[in-house]
């Protein structure tokens, strides 16, 4: 393999590494929805006193599975496969929500993607992972809107969507790039040129 091709792992055939890596990844991040899912009901409840709407920013962790694999594996499918074999996981162990997460995990991975796509040529990664983040926010959010909280005011829709944004960027996007450093220091990134 040659340097270029080891630091650039774009290209549009996905090699057995980048299917065993992503799936590992998509699997430990449903793992981490399962342990989010427990811990939303009390963290959302207090936030929601503080204002209606204000639980949405608990939802950047959700988008991990389609983030952490887009920014690992890099190639054209990365993020749907990623978030939607996590939320496969989330189900699959059980949740709150049944399985409704696989339309969900699938729409937020289609989001993600098209996030990592738009700015490819013109954005810095960082740039196009927060886009990423906040796209899948707003995907996530616009769900929830439809599934559990039809007929609310506009003022609840903006809090909502914008705190969904705010935490796609932050709890998904931010978090994911930490994870990915902390791996890549590990060296078990090297295949992907990390």
């Amino acid at each position: 393999m040659t340097n270029s091709v080891s630091r650039n792992n774009s290209g549009q055939g996905w090699r057995t590494v980048d299917l065993i890596v992503g799936a590992v990844l998509a699997v430990a991040a449903g793992v981490i929805f399962v342990a989010w899912n427990s811990l939303y009901a009390p963290l959302s409840i207090s936030l929601e006193v503080l204002t209606p709407g204000l639980a949405a920013l608990l939802d950047g962790v959700w988008l991990m599975g389609g983030l952490l694999v887009a920014l690992v594996v890099r190639k054209p499918g990365a993020a749907v496969f990623g978030e939607l074999l996590a939320a496969v996981v989330s189900a699959m162990v059980g949740n709150q929500w049944g399985f409704t997460v696989l339309v969900t995990g699938l729409l937020q991975g289609l989001a993600i993607e098209g996030g990592f796509l738009l700015g490819r040529r013109v954005m810095p990664v960082w740039l196009r992972t927060a886009l990423a983040g906040a796209l899948g926010g707003l995907v996530q959010g616009i769900i929830e809107i439809v599934y559990w909280f039809p007929g609310m005011t506009t003022t609840f829709y903006a809090i909502y969507l914008g705190s969904a944004m705010l935490s796609g960027v932050i709890l998904g996007a931010l978090l994911s790039e930490l994870l990915v450093r902390g791996l890549a220091r590990t060296g078990i990134l090297a295949p992907f040129g990390r």
